[in-house]
Formats: C-alpha cells, sequence, structure tokens
C-alpha cells in the first residue's frame, strides 16, 4: 500500500495515525499484536505517504531486528543514520525497526537513549507480538496503537478482490473456511489461498483444509464422540491424526473436576510430543485421560 487509504486495517488506528501525518505532528509509534493484522504495513505506508520514491531510501531506515538482537544495531546503523540532518528538506527522519520483542533488554535501553537523543531530527517507528517483551521505558516514549485480529467484516472484500483479480473460482464454503483457518490473518489467508488454488483447480471449504492439512470440524467431532462414548481400541483404532481437538473440549460441558484433570493431561501430551515421542503412545496416553474423564463423571453422577 502506498498510503494510509489503502490498507486493509482498522480504521480507528489509521484515522488517528492520518490525522498525526496531516497536522505534521507524527510522534514515535509502538504498533503491537498477532502477525498478519497490518502493522509493517501501516508504518511503510505511512513513510511512503510521507516521502517520495526518489526521497525514501535516504530518509527512511528499515530494519528487522531478530536478525540482529546484539547491542551492535543501536551503535552503527541507526546512530549513523540518525544523527544526519535532511537538507533542504522539512520533517523528519524515519526509522522503522520490526520485531523488537526480539531485542535483548541492554538493547532496549540503548533504543531508548537513541530515541531520546534523536527526537529533534527522527521518528521511530516500532513493531513487535507482544507488548510484554518491550521494556516499559520504551511504552512511555511512544503512542501505543494495539492491533487485534482482522474481523471477517475487513478480510472478505478483499479475498474477494483478489480473486478476482487473480480469475480464480471461489465458493461461499471456502470463504468460510478462510476466515476460520486465518483467525484474522490477513496474510496466512492470503498464503492459504494461494496454496489451495495451486494444488486443486477449483476449491472447496473441504479443498481448503484438505491442502493445510487440518481436519474437517465432522472429524473433530467424531474423534470427541469415539473418546467419550467408544472403548479404548475402537477409538485407537478409528483416531488417525489429532488436531484441534482442545477447542471442542471447551465446549463439552464437563464438570468443573474432570476439566481440571482433563486439560493438565492434554497439556502433557502435546508438550511430550514436541519432544518427539512416538505417536502411538501419544495416542494411547490421549485416549486414557479421555476414559479416566468418563469414569470419573460416572462416578459423580
Amino acid at each position: 500500500p502506498q498510503t494510509l487509504n489503502n490498507l486493509i486495517s482498522h480504521q480507528e488506528i489509521l484515522s488517528t495515525i492520518q490525522k498525526f501525518i496531516s497536522e505534521d505532528q507524527l510522534p514515535h509509534l509502538l504498533l503491537y499484536g498477532p502477525p498478519g493484522t497490518g502493522k509493517t504495513s501501516t508504518n511503510l505506508a505511512c513513510a511512503k505517504q510521507l516521502y517520495k520514491d526518489k526521497e525514501f531510501c535516504s530518509i527512511v531506515l528499515e530494519l528487522n531486528t531478530s536478525d540482529d538482537r546484539g547491542i551492535d544495531i543501536t551503535r552503527r546503523p541507526i546512530p549513523s543514520f540518525a544523527s544526519t540532518r535532511t537538507i533542504f528538506k522539512k520533517g523528519f527522519k524515519l526509522v522503522i525497526l520490526d520485531e523488537d520483542d526480539a531485542m535483548t533488554q541492554d538493547t532496549q535501553n540503548a533504543l531508548r537513549r537513541l530515541i531520546e537523543k534523536f527526537t529533534e531530527n527522527t521518528r521511530f517507528c516500532l513493531i513487535c507480538n507482544y507488548l510484554l517483551e518491550i521494556i516499559p521505558a520504551l511504552w512511555s516514549l511512544c503512542m501505543r496503537f494495539q492491533f487485534g485480529p482482522l474481523t471477517p467484516e475487513l478480510m472478505v472484500p478483499y479475498l474477494e478482490h483478489v480473486m478476482e483479480e487473480e480469475k480464480a473460482d471461489i465458493s461461499e464454503d471456502e470463504m468460510k473456511a478462510l476466515v476460520t483457518l486465518s483467525s484474522g490473518d490477513m496474510r496466512k489467508a492470503l498464503n492459504i489461498l494461494q496454496s489451495t488454488n495451486t494444488a486443486f483447480r477449483k476449491a472447496t471449504g473441504r479443498t481448503v483444509y484438505t491442502c493445510t492439512g487440518r481436519l474437517l470440524r465432522s472429524d473433530i467431532t467424531n474423534i470427541l464422540d469415539w473418546i467419550l462414548n467408544q472403548n479404548f481400541t475402537t477409538a485407537h483404532r478409528n483416531i488417525l491424526e489429532l488436531l484441534a481437538l482442545h477447542l471442542l473440549v471447551h465446549r463439552v460441558d464437563f464438570p468443573s473436576s474432570v476439566r481440571i484433570h482433563l486439560l493438565p493431561k492434554m497439556a502433557d501430551i502435546e508438550y511430550r510430543f514436541s519432544l518427539g515421542i512416538i505417536e502411538k503412545i501419544h495416542l494411547s496416553s490421549l485416549i486414557a485421560a479421555f476414559i479416566v474423564s468418563r469414569d470419573l463423571i460416572i462416578a459423580q453422577a
């Protein structure tokens, strides 16, 4: 996007930043929130709106701090860029720092001193996923904006626009599946859309789930039904994959004592799974946890 008006994002935030730009009073910015919600695009669109292409490279410095977490990033590129003034040009320089929650605390403290030192000449735009990973001293220097997951009302029109431009087929089921699987992440939705249309000539809601390796909701419901109502051998034979089961567990009306027993068991199983233990052992452990929970419910009845 070349301007803030071209963005598919939170209009309240965009209108506030647009007002800062129009009044030539852009503060230091701290944008935070989950991936794919428009944080980096907002900063870049802001920079492109302020400066033309010829000026962009000399006035805007963009860095990804996850590539260099060490304190050297605050000793070399940023000071050398921010210390020089713009000649015969109005305004200020712009430093865009992405993924700042990957920086060490020493680096963040050094960055705080740089922001204070070069405020007259330079504006800093910080981007992160997790605000709590940023030291409070940086919070106090910046105007903070939280980017939440995008709503379907924002995502669907743009996804339809992309499909129209690419002359690709789309169905209502596919659109619902895209919005569900992306969880408000526009970048993820576009990646799923591209991979699905590359793999399948005509995409449907089922092909979207298949392409991403996710189980259909009906399959997950069946798995939960087998675990709760079938014996160990039958459940073990019927279950082939275990994905997103915990989401439906929260919707089942378990007694509190049973839920307290079951969820930690599922968390332990997922942790051990990440260590690379054999899948069949995990499957047996998961089914056993549900069967114990079922016995607890029967005992309390």
